[in-house]
């Protein structure tokens, strides 16, 4: 089984990181962590996956130091002595496992809605106010806005490289801070930081821009992108390989090293005429690396199967497809979600043909750390 599936278990280098295999633990929010900052117990949940075999975590969505980061409760801050402590632990735990780990450095945007930790009058930013299309919440950004959250990101990023970190991903996706800017129906500035694709990349390419110049040219930056948003499941950013060429032209001159294209179904393609999904494309068009994701031994994706399904659990499906996608280089990296969530031995299953001992993803275990 393991030979079959040779292209998931061989080593990825960027940089001066090399990982073990190809497989990350998907960024997944779990809301354990009371006082914003991470306990044994989120410590030992992220040792028990590296300890899985998965060669890259990444970290639930850490947000950065600005007062409207935050949308959730319980979240992990990545700001203040309490919440780098416990994410050097993280990262001790997960080192001594024989993982590698990036955070995910995530602002909210207009999703937040007032009342939230840590500051409750504290309203939701964003570039035009918007929500949604149409959907106000909280306030437009001013320039001072825009260039306090990007220094809070550099920050972040500079935090991470001193705590040991392997890398750094940047949210740029489902509809939050980053990518309410990329997404025209809610940008609908008429400065420089809206109206064209070039101008709405603006406030992602200074981000990047920004983290680069605190880490240095060696310390891995990923950027995790979609089309779809949690506004609107069939939003889209481009809607052709030329277009989304366009869009990763300056973010690859900015310094992204890898691309994390999110997407419901890995296996579903982007554009009529061809079956690479969003990651195939991204490689084909940028020549960087990049990690597909979706659905990843399951049948139903992340959005249907674990909030709109009745169902309790959500059925396994095979990977085969996954290992010829990989077997082609469409995408170097994978990242899997639910199915690490619910076992943290999902890797090791797989690889040594024990899938018949892989438990099902049931939604239940959303409400336990373990």
């Amino acid at each position: 089984m393991s030979m079959t599936l040779g292209p998931i278990f061989e080593p990825f280098q960027i940089h001066n990181l090399t990982l073990r295999n190809r497989v990350a633990m998907a960024p997944m929010t779990r809301n354990f962590s009371p006082g914003n900052a991470p306990n044994q117990k989120v410590v030992d949940y992220y040792r028990r996956r590296a300890e899985g075999g998965v060669g890259l975590l990444i970290s639930e969505g850490t947000t950065v130091n600005h007062d409207a980061a935050n949308g959730y409760p319980n979240v992990p801050f990545f700001h203040g002595d309490d919440a780098l402590a416990g994410w050097k632990e993280v990262v001790d735990a997960v080192h001594e496992a024989g993982g590698a780990i990036f955070p995910q450095l995530w602002h909210v945007g207009a999703v937040r809605k007032e009342g939230m930790e840590p500051n409750a009058s504290v309203p939701g930013y964003s570039p035009s106010g918007l929500f949604a299309p149409d959907k106000p919440n909280g306030k437009a950004m001013s320039k001072d806005d825009i260039n306090e959250v990007i220094q809070a990101f550099a920050d972040g990023a500079q935090d991470a490289k001193a705590l040991g970190f392997d890398g750094v991903e940047i949210h740029g996706a489902h509809g939050y801070l980053l990518d309410q800017f990329l997404w025209e129906g809610t940008n609908q500035r008429d400065d420089e930081y809206g109206g064209s694709m070039e101008n709405r990349l603006r406030f992602v390419v200074e981000i990047v821009e920004a983290v680069r110049e605190r880490v240095g040219p060696d310390f891995p930056i990923m950027l995790r992108f979609s089309q779809w948003k949690q506004q609107d499941y069939e939003a889209k950013l481009v809607s052709t390989p030329e277009e989304l060429e366009q869009f990763l032209k300056p973010l690859v001159e900015a310094g992204v090293d890898i691309f994390h294209a999110s997407t419901r179904r890995f296996w579903e393609p982007e554009f009529e005429g061809s079956n690479l999904n969003l990651a195939g494309w991204t490689q084909k068009l940028s020549g960087k690396p990049t990690m597909s994701v979706g659905s990843v031994g399951l049948t139903e994706d992340f959005i249907s199967g674990t909030f709109a399904s009745k169902k309790e659990a959500v059925e396994q499906s095979g990977i085969d497809e996954l290992v010829e996608r990989m077997n082609n280089h469409e995408f170097e990296l994978i990242a899997v979600g639910r199915a690490l969530l619910q076992d943290p031995e999902w890797l090791i299953k797989v690889k040594e043909g024990r899938l018949n001992e892989v438990e099902a993803f049931a939604k239940k275990s959303l409400t336990k750390l373990y």
